[in-house]
């Protein structure tokens, strides 16, 4: 099952969604297209498991970059509870801009992978289904959660209260906040997303290369984002020894 799902990748990437046909990737393998049927009732089963694996590895590579910078800032210490509230601030301000930094590398490094994942969905994939692509989407998600609420536990950073969110979007934040199983208010549940829109859009044009218009090199454009972002959670930036 790894080998069909590698290259149905590799189709995919290489050659586009048209050409990752159940024939194609059993010619490649020297099989027939019924004998993948054995592992995989449809085509539209085997690409929702090739998506899967790239969320996954997307999340392993964020989660890797994470351990890093937690390891070489005093990630011992902070686990238990030995950190200044100073060191904590850093700590957690350095493991914010590591995966932020690994997300944007690894889009830049898969610019196909990263279009099939954050660009217009493969034809038969939005259709509601609850599946295996969609947990791992829902794993990398909670990868930038999990480091937002961890944020949000020790500094409990400045989000708009109840009444300064318009109605119709606090409802729809609190059908999120269901979602997420958090119980979170609803100011930090906006900020989360505002910190997401902000990292999305500056990754996805990046790679889609959407700022050749402007910039010869969005590097520098990229960490002026994470200032941002760093701001809406309460954190300095740059990272004093980052």
């Amino acid at each position: 099952m790894e080998e069909i799902t590698a290259t149905a990748r590799r189709l995919l990437v290489e050659q586009g969604p048209e050409a990752a046909s159940l024939r194609a990737i059993a010619r490649e393998m020297g099989m027939t297209a019924p004998g993948l049927y054995r592992y995989y009732s449809s085509r539209e089963e085997l690409l929702r498991h090739v998506i899967a694996t790239m969320f996954t590895e997307l999340s392993r590579d964020i989660h890797r970059a994470i351990d890093e910078v937690g390891l070489s800032s005093g990630g011992v210490a902070f686990a238990r509870g030995e950190a200044a509230p100073d060191e904590i601030q850093r700590h957690l301000a350095l493991k914010l801009v590591a995966a932020c930094r690994e997300f944007r590398r690894w889009g830049l490094s898969h610019k196909d992978e990263f279009t099939l994942l954050f660009g217009v969905p493969l034809p038969g994939f939005d259709d509601g289904r609850f599946d295996v692509a969609q947990e791992c989407a829902m794993e990398f998600a909670g990868t930038f959660y999990g480091l937002f609420i961890e944020l949000w536990s020790f500094t409990h950073f400045p989000v708009p209260a109840p009444g300064a969110i318009d109605k119709a979007l606090r409802a729809q934040l609190g059908r999120f906040r269901a979602a997420l199983g958090t119980d979170v208010p609803d100011g930090a549940v906006l900020v989360f997303l505002r910190c997401w829109v902000l990292l999305y859009g500056a990754v996805s044009m990046e790679v889609f290369g959407h700022l050749g218009f402007a910039l010869d090199d969005p590097a520098p454009m990229f960490e002026f984002t994470l200032a941002d972002l760093a701001r809406l959670v309460g954190l300095d930036y740059p990272v004093t020894g980052a």
